[in-house]
């Protein structure tokens, strides 16, 4: 099974033992007071499902359709009504954005490459590419008015800790949940992430430490978890005595150093690792779902089996107790939805790959209750540009894109928020991302700023304002 050390250091023993550690409250021994796990007020949501969309998803072509591209396509915007959207003042965001100055490919109106209806008793607009999304319209609230800074994909790290890339490495939102919120199921992992990774945005915890960093987790009953699975097959007496000499180094230790106060967690912690290896098989076995459900999420179609098996799993962990499931699609680069030309054709298959699994994702949690208990997000690091880069495409846009929630506590088949007529500007509402993550917090019933470290004292940026608007 690898080294001891190595398990413990890098595998489901050290997985097990930040949680035991904070549950216990060693953390005073360590030179830290971890909060109690408890939540700071009454919570209206216990789990949270984050889907990223790396690369850069068009508003205008997803959630937040501008018939105005249409009329004027061709046309830069200097010759359109539009003119003062490149206003250097309007481009300055509340004095955080410096315009990068590769304007003029852009400059020209690029028309939707893709049309809209209405749906649901809502009657909110969705794009075509997404149908399954859109029959669960009346479950969503949709923010249409978000910004950032980072122009780059730096901006996927951003929206994970609300932090420019350049001002270094900060704990993302998971992160935090791990760190306020105590277990649900002793025998899983609390913060987990699928899906390809790109190396600045690859961890999670940073000064609150490597402890709360997301579990990672293949789709592979046999193989999900790194050092998970012995390296080679031993039987059920085999692998009991060797729990049992862990047990009894450990107790020899525990007499050595009767004042180690963290001592009885790390031995805990490798039950509960034992644990981990039997319990996370069993959430990837599906199957024990129904035939239906399996066709739900697509499990029966190529072009989204994948991620319909990450979304099936999701479903299956936050039933079982995890609190946070992050996973993130087309990761790798600069990400699979960054669309600088063919947008079309890319965008298509994009939204063919995620579209069913998260139209399933939906309607199981609503039919099973859980959609009561469980936050689902819909985010990706920013939007694209009103005009066209090349001759098919659009570029990177900070100003204004869109992002959806739905679930625990918050009204559902609305729209918050609005850019103006080409999808430029959020001007209506605006939310800085992590006004996504207090919102995330506030269900969770956590306080933000009763989480801080004493030597890590955080911006008002950085914590964020509930978006109270789409608060039931």
């Amino acid at each position: 099974m690898g080294t001891r050390r190595n398990f413990l250091g890098n595998g489901l023993a050290s997985i097990a033992l930040a949680s035991i550690l904070q549950r216990d409250g060693f953390g005073h021994e360590l030179g830290w007071a971890p909060p109690t796990g408890m939540p700071h007020f009454p919570p209206r949501a216990k789990s949270v499902i984050w889907l990223f969309m790396n690369g850069g998803v068009s508003h205008m072509e997803s959630f937040d359709p501008k018939p105005m591209l249409n009329k004027y396509s061709g046309k830069t915007i200097a010759e359109t009504p539009f003119a003062d959207v490149q206003d250097p003042k309007k481009l300055a965001i509340e004095r955080l954005v410096v315009p990068d100055g590769n304007g003029n490919q852009r400059n020209t109106l690029y028309p939707l490459q893709v049309g809209f209806q209405q749906h649901g008793e809502s009657g909110i607009e969705i794009s075509d590419w997404f149908p399954h999304i859109a029959r669960n319209v009346d479950h969503l609230a949709i923010i249409r008015s978000m910004w950032t800074t980072d122009s780059n994909h730096g901006a996927q790290s951003q929206f994970h800790s609300g932090r420019h890339r350049n001002d270094g490495d900060f704990p993302n939102l998971g992160a935090w949940v791990h760190y306020g919120l105590g277990s649900l199921n002793e025998n899983l992992p609390q913060f987990i992430s699928m899906g390809k990774r790109e190396y600045w945005n690859s961890r999670d915890g940073h000064y609150l430490g490597p402890a709360h960093d997301a579990v990672p987790l293949r789709i592979d009953p046999r193989n999900p978890l790194d050092f998970g699975s012995p390296e080679r097959d031993f039987s059920a007496p085999a692998r009991k005595v060797g729990i049992e000499l862990i047990q009894e180094l450990n107790a020899l230790r525990e007499i050595e150093s009767p004042r180690d106060a963290a001592l009885s967690a790390r031995i805990a912690s490798y039950e509960l690792a034992f644990r981990m290896q039997s319990s996370i098989p069993e959430v990837l076995d599906f199957s024990q779902e129904s035939a239906e459900t399996q066709s739900l999420y697509g499990l029966d179609l190529p072009h989204c089996r994948e991620f319909g098996a990450q979304l099936l799993a999701a479903r299956r962990l936050v039933e079982r107790g995890v609190r946070f499931v992050q996973i993130q699609h087309g990761g790798g680069g600069a990400g699979a939805w960054d669309a600088h030309g063919g947008l079309k054709a890319n965008h298509a298959k994009n939204a063919l790959a995620v579209d069913q699994p998260i139209g399933a994702l939906l309607q199981d949690l609503h039919r099973s209750g859980l959609l009561d208990e469980t936050l689902v997000v819909f985010a990706s690091e920013f939007g694209r540009t009103p005009g066209s880069q090349g001759s098919d495409g659009r570029d990177h846009h900070i100003f204004g894109f869109t992002v959806w929630m739905a679930g625990a506590g918050l009204k559902r088949g609305v729209v918050h928020g609005a850019t103006d007529e080409i999808g430029f500007h959020a001007i209506e509402n605006r939310h800085y991302v992590t006004d996504i993550h207090a919102t995330l917090l506030q269900q969770l019933g956590l306080d933000s700023r009763k989480l801080e470290l004493p030597s890590r004292k955080r911006l008002d940026i950085d914590h964020g304002v509930p978006i109270r608007e789409i608060l039931a």
